[in-house]
């Protein structure tokens, strides 16, 4: 905020004469319709954040390798095949799931709220 006490007479005359600017103008923009004030531009809106399915990441890294394969000159059968997914199978995923289970009881127990 301005201290007014701080202030030179040729300062003081300087914000003088831009409050009377400032009165001018407002007057001006009064005429065009009452009193209405200018409202201020709408705030934009958050965008969310887009994700991508698993099938879309592998659309597109697929097209890269057919554009860097293209690039350095190999066909489809030079460039190596994707590896396949390895899969859990249900004793090994249940076997986790039970030391997850007695992780987090320990925990608990111990009064934690994070591992």
């Amino acid at each position: 905020m301005l201290n007014l006490t701080e202030l030179t007479t040729s300062q003081l005359r300087r914000v003088i004469a831009i409050k009377e600017q400032i009165e001018a103008l407002q007057a001006q923009i009064n005429s065009f319709g009452g009193d209405a004030e200018i409202p201020a531009p709408p705030a934009r809106k958050a965008r969310k954040k887009r994700r991508l399915s698993r099938a879309g990441r592998a659309r597109i890294a697929a097209a890269a390798q057919a554009r860097w394969a293209k690039f350095r000159g190999e066909t489809a059968a030079d460039s190596k095949p994707a590896r396949k997914r390895r899969k859990m199978s249900a004793a090994v995923k249940a076997r986790m799931a039970a030391s997850a289970r007695a992780r987090w009881k320990r925990a608990k127990a111990a009064g934690r709220n994070t591992l």
